[in-house]
Protein backbone atom coordinates (compact mmCIF):
# COMPACT_ATOMS: atom_id res chain seq x y z
CA UNK A 1 0.00 0.00 0.00
CA UNK A 2 1.43 3.38 -1.03
CA UNK A 3 1.34 5.77 1.92
CA UNK A 4 2.97 8.65 0.07
CA UNK A 5 -0.30 10.56 -0.55
CA UNK A 6 -1.22 10.30 3.13
CA UNK A 7 2.24 11.42 4.28
CA UNK A 8 2.19 14.34 1.84
CA UNK A 9 -1.25 15.34 3.10
CA UNK A 10 -0.13 15.26 6.75
CA UNK A 11 3.05 17.19 5.95
CA UNK A 12 1.06 19.76 4.00
CA UNK A 13 -1.24 20.31 6.97
CA UNK A 14 1.52 20.55 9.58
CA UNK A 15 4.47 22.11 7.73
CA UNK A 16 3.93 25.47 9.42
CA UNK A 17 4.68 23.87 12.83
CA UNK A 18 8.29 23.14 11.84
CA UNK A 19 9.56 26.76 11.98
CA UNK A 20 7.59 27.30 15.21
CA UNK A 21 9.33 24.33 16.85
CA UNK A 22 12.72 25.54 15.61
CA UNK A 23 12.14 29.07 16.91
CA UNK A 24 10.91 27.76 20.26
CA UNK A 25 14.07 25.69 20.71
CA UNK A 26 16.24 28.71 19.84
CA UNK A 27 14.41 30.98 22.31
CA UNK A 28 14.92 28.42 25.09
CA UNK A 29 18.63 27.90 24.37
CA UNK A 30 21.35 29.27 26.64
CA UNK A 31 22.90 30.94 23.58
CA UNK A 32 19.77 33.02 22.92
CA UNK A 33 19.41 33.91 26.61
CA UNK A 34 23.01 35.15 26.61
CA UNK A 35 22.48 37.21 23.46
CA UNK A 36 19.23 38.67 24.81
CA UNK A 37 20.87 39.59 28.10
CA UNK A 38 23.81 41.28 26.40
CA UNK A 39 21.44 43.17 24.10
CA UNK A 40 19.48 44.45 27.12
CA UNK A 41 22.66 45.72 28.78
CA UNK A 42 23.96 47.25 25.53
CA UNK A 43 20.70 49.12 25.05
CA UNK A 44 20.52 50.38 28.62
CA UNK A 45 24.13 51.63 28.50
CA UNK A 46 23.14 53.95 25.66
CA UNK A 47 20.08 55.17 27.58
CA UNK A 48 21.43 55.43 31.11
CA UNK A 49 25.11 56.36 30.75
CA UNK A 50 26.61 59.43 29.08
CA UNK A 51 28.56 58.12 26.08
CA UNK A 52 30.94 61.07 26.35
CA UNK A 53 32.03 59.82 29.79
CA UNK A 54 31.52 56.07 29.55
CA UNK A 55 32.98 54.06 26.67
CA UNK A 56 31.40 50.63 26.05
CA UNK A 57 33.39 47.71 24.62
CA UNK A 58 31.26 44.58 24.26
CA UNK A 59 31.90 40.86 23.83
CA UNK A 60 35.66 40.92 24.43
CA UNK A 61 37.66 37.68 24.26
CA UNK A 62 41.19 38.01 25.65
CA UNK A 63 44.02 35.44 25.56
CA UNK A 64 45.21 34.02 28.89
CA UNK A 65 48.03 31.69 29.92
CA UNK A 66 45.75 28.65 29.81
CA UNK A 67 43.45 29.61 26.92
CA UNK A 68 41.09 32.58 26.81
CA UNK A 69 38.51 34.47 28.84
CA UNK A 70 35.37 36.14 27.49
CA UNK A 71 34.00 39.37 28.98
CA UNK A 72 30.43 40.45 28.25
CA UNK A 73 30.96 44.21 28.63
CA UNK A 74 33.79 46.56 29.57
CA UNK A 75 32.90 50.18 30.35
CA UNK A 76 35.89 52.55 30.51
CA UNK A 77 35.65 55.93 32.22
CA UNK A 78 37.68 58.34 34.35
CA UNK A 79 35.99 56.70 37.34
CA UNK A 80 37.50 53.31 36.54
CA UNK A 81 37.16 50.29 34.29
CA UNK A 82 33.87 48.49 34.96
CA UNK A 83 33.85 44.78 34.07
CA UNK A 84 30.25 43.65 33.61
CA UNK A 85 29.14 40.01 33.79
CA UNK A 86 25.56 39.42 32.56
CA UNK A 87 23.26 36.66 33.82
CA UNK A 88 19.93 36.07 32.05
CA UNK A 89 18.07 33.92 34.56
CA UNK A 90 14.62 33.52 36.05
CA UNK A 91 13.36 32.32 39.43
CA UNK A 92 14.73 32.94 42.92
CA UNK A 93 18.47 33.55 43.28
CA UNK A 94 20.31 32.60 46.48
CA UNK A 95 23.98 33.32 47.14
CA UNK A 96 26.69 35.19 49.01
CA UNK A 97 30.10 36.61 47.97
CA UNK A 98 32.01 33.76 49.68
CA UNK A 99 30.06 30.81 48.30
CA UNK A 100 31.62 28.83 45.45
CA UNK A 101 28.21 28.25 43.83
CA UNK A 102 24.88 30.05 43.95
CA UNK A 103 21.42 28.55 43.64
CA UNK A 104 18.63 29.24 41.17
CA UNK A 105 15.23 27.97 42.33
CA UNK A 106 12.16 27.72 40.10
CA UNK A 107 9.24 26.31 42.09
CA UNK A 108 10.56 23.01 43.50
CA UNK A 109 13.50 22.73 41.13
CA UNK A 110 16.96 23.98 42.17
CA UNK A 111 20.01 24.51 39.99
CA UNK A 112 23.57 25.34 41.04
CA UNK A 113 25.70 27.79 39.05
CA UNK A 114 29.15 29.31 39.54
CA UNK A 115 29.33 32.35 41.78
CA UNK A 116 29.41 35.16 39.16
CA UNK A 117 31.66 37.26 41.42
CA UNK A 118 34.28 34.51 41.30
CA UNK A 119 33.71 34.10 37.57
CA UNK A 120 34.29 37.81 37.02
CA UNK A 121 37.45 37.75 39.15
CA UNK A 122 39.38 36.06 36.32
CA UNK A 123 38.25 38.80 33.96
CA UNK A 124 39.53 41.43 36.38
CA UNK A 125 42.91 39.69 36.79
CA UNK A 126 43.32 39.41 33.02
CA UNK A 127 42.61 43.11 32.53
CA UNK A 128 44.82 44.00 35.48
CA UNK A 129 47.74 42.27 33.74
CA UNK A 130 46.94 43.65 30.29
CA UNK A 131 46.39 47.24 31.41
CA UNK A 132 48.66 47.51 34.45
CA UNK A 133 45.83 48.75 36.70
CA UNK A 134 45.22 48.32 40.43
CA UNK A 135 42.18 47.29 42.48
CA UNK A 136 40.96 50.87 42.86
CA UNK A 137 40.83 51.32 39.08
CA UNK A 138 38.91 48.11 38.31
CA UNK A 139 35.31 47.44 39.34
CA UNK A 140 33.42 44.14 39.12
CA UNK A 141 29.73 44.46 38.22
CA UNK A 142 27.19 41.62 38.02
CA UNK A 143 23.85 42.34 36.37
CA UNK A 144 20.92 39.89 36.29
CA UNK A 145 18.32 40.33 33.56
CA UNK A 146 15.14 38.34 33.10
CA UNK A 147 12.41 37.39 35.55
CA UNK A 148 14.58 36.72 38.61
CA UNK A 149 14.47 37.85 42.25
CA UNK A 150 17.25 37.96 44.82
CA UNK A 151 16.21 36.04 47.95
CA UNK A 152 19.40 36.76 49.89
CA UNK A 153 21.12 40.07 50.52
CA UNK A 154 23.54 40.90 47.71
CA UNK A 155 26.54 43.27 47.66
CA UNK A 156 26.01 46.61 45.92
CA UNK A 157 27.85 45.51 42.78
CA UNK A 158 25.41 42.61 42.19
CA UNK A 159 22.41 44.27 40.60
CA UNK A 160 19.24 43.67 38.64
CA UNK A 161 18.29 45.41 35.38
CA UNK A 162 19.29 49.06 35.24
CA UNK A 163 20.64 48.95 38.80
CA UNK A 164 24.12 48.38 37.43
CA UNK A 165 24.08 51.87 35.87
CA UNK A 166 23.26 53.40 39.26
CA UNK A 167 26.18 51.50 40.78
CA UNK A 168 28.54 52.72 38.04
CA UNK A 169 27.41 56.32 38.44
CA UNK A 170 27.89 56.08 42.21
CA UNK A 171 31.65 56.02 41.59
CA UNK A 172 32.39 59.73 41.39
CA UNK A 173 36.08 59.94 42.28
CA UNK A 174 38.30 60.06 39.15
CA UNK A 175 40.97 57.34 39.19
CA UNK A 176 42.05 57.69 35.55
CA UNK A 177 42.96 60.68 33.40
CA UNK A 178 41.28 61.41 30.08
CA UNK A 179 44.44 60.29 28.24
CA UNK A 180 44.52 57.03 30.23
CA UNK A 181 40.91 56.32 29.24
CA UNK A 182 41.87 56.67 25.57
CA UNK A 183 44.97 54.51 26.02
CA UNK A 184 43.11 51.78 27.94
CA UNK A 185 40.35 51.61 25.31
CA UNK A 186 43.02 51.29 22.62
CA UNK A 187 44.88 48.52 24.50
CA UNK A 188 41.71 46.48 24.96
CA UNK A 189 40.81 46.78 21.28
CA UNK A 190 44.34 45.78 20.26
CA UNK A 191 44.61 42.93 22.77
CA UNK A 192 41.27 41.26 22.09
CA UNK A 193 40.98 38.23 19.83
CA UNK A 194 39.18 38.82 16.54
CA UNK A 195 35.46 38.14 16.87
CA UNK A 196 34.70 35.00 14.87
CA UNK A 197 32.95 31.66 15.07
CA UNK A 198 36.34 29.97 15.57
CA UNK A 199 37.28 32.23 18.49
CA UNK A 200 33.94 31.63 20.20
CA UNK A 201 34.09 27.86 19.61
CA UNK A 202 37.62 27.59 21.03
CA UNK A 203 36.63 29.61 24.10
CA UNK A 204 33.55 27.44 24.71
CA UNK A 205 35.68 24.28 24.46
CA UNK A 206 38.23 25.78 26.86
CA UNK A 207 35.51 26.51 29.43
CA UNK A 208 34.02 23.02 29.06
CA UNK A 209 37.44 21.46 29.65
CA UNK A 210 37.96 23.50 32.81
CA UNK A 211 34.54 22.50 34.16
CA UNK A 212 35.15 18.83 33.31
CA UNK A 213 38.53 18.83 35.05
CA UNK A 214 37.09 20.42 38.19
CA UNK A 215 34.15 18.00 38.27
CA UNK A 216 36.39 14.91 38.19
CA UNK A 217 38.90 16.32 40.65
CA UNK A 218 38.69 16.58 44.42
CA UNK A 219 40.72 19.78 44.31
CA UNK A 220 38.47 22.69 45.37
CA UNK A 221 38.15 26.01 43.59
CA UNK A 222 39.30 29.23 45.23
CA UNK A 223 36.44 30.89 47.18
CA UNK A 224 37.63 34.29 45.94
CA UNK A 225 38.45 33.84 42.26
CA UNK A 226 37.47 30.26 41.35
CA UNK A 227 41.01 29.20 40.36
CA UNK A 228 42.45 25.79 41.29
CA UNK A 229 43.88 25.47 44.81
CA UNK A 230 46.99 23.67 46.11
CA UNK A 231 47.95 22.37 49.54
CA UNK A 232 50.26 24.75 51.38
CA UNK A 233 51.82 24.71 54.85
CA UNK A 234 51.91 27.48 57.46
CA UNK A 235 55.54 28.52 57.92
CA UNK A 236 55.28 30.68 61.03
CA UNK A 237 53.05 31.67 63.91
CA UNK A 238 51.07 29.52 66.32
CA UNK A 239 49.71 27.37 63.47
CA UNK A 240 53.16 26.53 62.04
CA UNK A 241 53.13 23.19 60.22
CA UNK A 242 49.37 23.25 59.66
CA UNK A 243 48.31 22.53 56.07
CA UNK A 244 45.62 24.40 54.19
CA UNK A 245 44.30 24.99 50.66
CA UNK A 246 45.85 28.08 49.02
CA UNK A 247 45.03 29.71 45.67
CA UNK A 248 47.42 28.99 42.79
CA UNK A 249 47.12 32.67 41.79
CA UNK A 250 48.93 33.75 45.00
CA UNK A 251 50.08 36.47 45.66
CA UNK A 252 47.58 38.16 43.28
CA UNK A 253 44.81 36.24 45.04
CA UNK A 254 45.05 35.27 48.72
CA UNK A 255 42.06 32.93 48.91
CA UNK A 256 42.41 30.04 51.41
CA UNK A 257 40.32 27.13 52.70
CA UNK A 258 40.72 24.69 55.56
CA UNK A 259 41.47 21.08 54.61
CA UNK A 260 38.52 18.92 55.60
Amino acid sequence: MDLSPLINQIFGALWYLIPIVILASIFKSSWFKGVAGEFAVNSSVKLLLDKEKYHLIKNVTLPTEDGSTQIDHIIVSEFGVFVVETKNMKGWIFGSPTQKTWTQKIYKHSNKFQNPLHQNCKHLKTLETLLGLNDQQLHSVIVFVGDSTFKTEMPENVTYGGGYARYIKSKRTPVLTASQVVEITKKIEQGRLAASFKTNREHVMHVKNIVAEKEKSDIPGCPKCGSTMVIRETKQGQNVGMKFWGCTKFPQCRGTMNIR
